[in-house]
Formats: structure tokens, sequence, C-alpha cells
């Protein structure tokens, strides 16, 4: 080959290496909602403004409802890389990582209103900063479901009714210890089990918010609410620690600032609906009753005992929520 030919050659592999496309990337986002739950609906619009904002060179495949496996399988996924990032309860990442048991505090926060602006509070986020060397996530934000109640099949006027009743919770420790304190039964149960087992008597009542009652019609089952407004409800979105190490300053830039807006408008979207979902179950043919604080003040005082050692961070977070309150 002439020295000529050799050169332009060169030249020719050297533009198309110059023009050649950043290498695009399809993401795998998994969590355990439903597609009609609003966690679901986030994550794709997540996926749809990742692929808008990189002109399509880069997209989000998202599953839902349990199809990558529960909490925990994800979480192991997340960690070997073979997921990429997850909607996750703060519940599963509080068995992990005890101090995020503070954010489960009982009546850290009086309304949703407050869990809102606590949630999005220095205070809180400062909690992420935990999880790169903890779990090998990369925190991105919090979203959040409602506050939560105590739906029952039989009549719950305050914590005395409860006692030794078989009560369903999402399974981790700060919301069992609560219960435990209260007198009750606690019972972990998957989601898609709880109507079956509210109509069954397996259960005789439920911790969850206005949203999955009306979403699940579990009121159909158990016609007696408790509003209590005894926990918020926390969900954080993360990133596997070894995809992010992989991932440039501008991908960085876009899958946080995309996700975040997200579960910003999550917890937003919750908090602008919970009064609305209050009125609707209240036409619904049910009994309520309302129970506070106050009505709770011994089983709240022995989850502080307990958790005041574990959760170095419930000090820092009741202050947050004082100024909060205070505001």
């Amino acid at each position: 080959m002439s020295i000529m030919k050799r050169v332009a050659s060169i030249l020719t592999v050297g533009v198309a290496l110059a023009v050649a496309p950043v290498q695009a990337k399809e993401f795998k986002l998994g969590l355990i909602t439903p597609p009609s739950h609003d966690w679901t609906k986030a994550a794709y619009a997540f996926a749809d403004e990742v692929k808008a904002k990189s002109d399509g060179e880069h997209s989000v495949a998202v599953y839902p409802a349990r199809q990558l496996g529960n909490e925990a399988e994800m979480v192991q996924q997340l960690q070997t890389g073979a997921l990429d990032m997850a909607f996750l309860t703060v519940a599963e990442i509080s068995n992990r990582v005890p101090d995020f048991g503070a954010l489960y505090a009982p009546y850290l926060v009086d309304n949703i209103d407050q869990a809102a602006s606590l949630l999005k509070s220095d205070a809180a986020r400062s909690l992420l900063d935990q999880l790169p060397a903890e779990v090998g996530l990369v925190g991105i934000g919090y979203g959040m479901a409602g506050m939560r109640q105590v739906l029952s099949r039989d009549t719950a006027a305050g914590p005395a009714d409860l006692s030794g009743r078989k009560l369903r919770i999402t399974p981790f420790e700060p919301i069992r210890d609560f219960y435990l304190d209260v007198g009750a039964a606690p019972v972990p149960l998957p989601l898609p089990e709880v109507y079956d087992a509210l109509a069954n008597g397996q259960i005789d009542a439920i911790d969850m918010d206005f949203d999955s009652m009306l979403i699940f019609k579990f009121y159909e089952r158990a016609d007696n609410l408790l509003i209590s407004n005894h926990m918020m409800f926390p969900m954080v979105g993360v990133v596997s620690g070894r995809v992010w190490k992989g991932l440039t300053p501008a991908e960085r830039e876009l899958l946080q600032t995309s996700m975040r807006e997200q579960l910003d408008a999550v917890i937003d979207h919750f908090q602008a609906k919970e009064k609305d979902q209050e009125k609707q179950l209240r036409a619904q043919n049910i009994k309520i009753r309302e129970a506070g604080e106050q009505d709770f003040a011994e089983a709240i005082n022995q989850w502080e005992a307990t958790w005041s050692e574990k959760a170095k961070s419930l000090g820092k977070l009741r202050q947050a929520a004082a100024e909060i309150k205070g505001s």
C-alpha cells in the first residue's frame, strides 16, 4: 500500500471514530407497586424524561409489580449491578441501615404536609449519604405514600382495641416494634394477598394508607377505619453503586435530576390528593373513628426507648420535624 493510501485509510478511520455516537444505554428500573400505583407512574415518567433529555440515546425499562422479585431480591441485584435502579420502600432500606428507621418514628409528623416538607429537608436527605458505604447504592431522593391508618374488620377506636389482633404490616422492624408496643400481633404479608386475608379472617386489620385502601378496595372486607396518621411511609429512589461508577458525569446528572424531579412529583401528588381520598373513604359505608398522638403515648415511649439507640439520626429528625411544625 502506498503512503498516500495509508494516510487516506488512517484519516477515514479517524473521522469515523470522531462522529461515532456515544454508546446508548438501556437501564432497568424495578419496583413492587402495580402499574396503577403513583410510584409506577412516576417510574414511567422518569423513563420518558431520560429518553427525551438524551434525544433517544438512553432508555429506561420499567419492571413493576415485583417482576424482578421482592425488594430484598432487587437490592441484591442492585448490589451486583444486574439491576440498574429501583424505587424501594425505606422500610427495606431500614432492614439494612437501621438509622433509616428514624423516618418511621410514630408521630414524627402530624400530617402529610409536614411529611412532605420533612422528606425534602436536608436532615432527611443527609441520611442518603450512608447508602454507598452501607449498602452499595446511591440514593437520589425520596418519594412517599400517604400517612398510615388502621383498617379493621371489627371496631377499633384506639390502641386498646388492637390488642391481640392480627394486623398486617410491611415486613420491617420499626413498624413491627410499634405494633408490638401497641399490643397487636403484627403479621408480615405481601400486598397482593391482603384482600383475601381480610376476607377469610387470616388477619383482623391492616396498616395502610388511603390510596391503597381505595385502589385495592380493602374497605370491602374491613369496614372500620381508624384515622390515626401515626406514621409516614417514605420511598427512596436508588441507583446501583456498581452502575453509578461506570457512568459519565453527564449521565449521572441526567439520571439524578430526572429521577429527583419525579420523586418530588410523587410527594406533591400524594400531598395534594390525600384530603380527597379521605372524603372518598368517608363516602363508603364504613365506620370511622379518629385517634391521635396522646392515645398512643405509651407505645410511642416504648418505641423511642428501643429506636433511639438503633437510629442515631432520630434526634436530628425530631428537631427538623419540630421546626416544620412550628413554621
